[in-house]
């Protein structure tokens, strides 16, 4: 359905990121992540991501009752969220990668020289349903997103956030590609200002030990079986984008 899946279920090397001589421990979650490999794995991300929309853009919610291209586009993976308990769709995610095109984002913003000849994946259409495992649904999602871009060679993690969403990046220590809360019109979502951020990947265990945070055991001293994501694939080189004036 989405991206290069030639395994839906990781290894329990891919699956956490333990530091060096630390005791893996498992954890399982009541719902599983998975990549949306059929017709109706992708119709449940697309309901409950224009749900998640519609309780903050209500009118741009009314553009996303169908797929997108994005999402059927080859190197994309649409992360779907499901309870174990009656199958609902939790939550939903998309990862583009700049291995076959430049990101969506770069037709809004230019990105540093640093970042445009990277490897990078952005983080798009966050969606989760409402009820009380929204966190843990979302953080399982981040997490999910962090695997794949380590098993794919990614340099760099990116996101677009809103205020106040922007926020919760900065507290997982993304950082402001460019000045420091400075923000882009997105054309890909409705030309909303958002922040553009990024986190390097192969730093990202290192900061996150260094600043005590958290999500550091649940990132990087946790297996969870649960997230059944894609195996590793050899990276491609990235896409550039034309500068935008």
């Amino acid at each position: 359905m989405t991206g290069s899946v030639s395994e839906l279920r990781v290894s329990p090397s891919l699956a956490a990121c333990p530091a060096s001589g630390a005791e893996l421990v498992q954890e399982r979650l009541p719902f599983t992540v998975t990549v949306a490999r059929s017709e109706q794995d992708l119709r449940d991300a697309v309901r409950v991501r224009q749900s998640a929309y519609a309780r903050h853009l209500p009118r741009f919610a009314e553009t996303l009752g169908e797929p997108e291209p994005a999402d059927r586009e080859p190197g994309n993976w649409v992360l779907l969220a499901r309870s174990k308990l009656d199958g609902s769709p939790l939550g939903s995610l998309r990862i583009q990668t700049n291995a076959r095109r430049p990101l969506d984002l770069e037709a809004s913003m230019s990105l540093p020289p640093e970042l445009a000849n990277a490897r990078l994946a952005e983080a798009t259409r966050l969606g989760l349903a409402q009820g009380v495992s929204g966190r843990l649904v979302k953080a399982a999602l981040f997490k999910a997103f962090y695997l794949i871009c380590r098993s794919q060679g990614v340099d760099h993690m990116v996101i677009t956030g809103r205020t106040p969403i922007d926020r919760q990046y900065q507290r997982l220590l993304f950082e402001d590609v460019w000045a420091p809360h400075q923000t882009y019109a997105m054309a890909h979502v409705h030309q909303l200002p958002h922040r553009v951020m990024h986190l390097h990947v192969p730093g990202a265990q290192a900061r996150w030990q260094a600043a005590r945070h958290p999500l550091l055991n649940f990132m990087c001293g946790t297996e969870h079986p649960d997230l059944q994501l894609p195996a590793s694939a050899p990276a491609a080189a990235p896409v550039a984008a034309r500068a935008l004036h």
